[in-house]
C-alpha cells in the first residue's frame, strides 16, 4: 500500500473544501488540524485496513467528545 494518501475533505464547521495529505507509514492516527478558511479545529482520525487495502478516514468538529 502507498504510504502517502491525498484526500479532499470538507470542514465540518464552514464547509470549506481542503486538501490534506495522510502519511500512513506510522499506522492508525488521531490528530487535530485547523481549517485553512475558518481556523476552527477539525478532528481527523484514520484507520488502515490492510486486508481491504483501504484507509478509513473519520472527520468531525473538535467540539464533539471522542472516547
Amino acid at each position: 500500500m502507498n504510504n502517502i494518501n491525498h484526500q479532499k475533505i470538507s470542514c465540518p464547521h464552514c464547509g470549506h473544501v481542503m486538501h490534506i495529505t495522510l502519511d500512513t507509514s506510522n499506522g492508525d492516527q488521531d490528530y487535530i488540524e485547523d481549517c485553512t478558511n475558518c481556523c476552527h479545529p477539525i478532528h481527523l482520525s484514520f484507520h488502515i485496513d490492510d486486508l481491504e487495502q483501504k484507509v478509513q478516514l473519520y472527520i468531525n468538529s473538535d467540539d464533539e467528545q471522542v472516547y
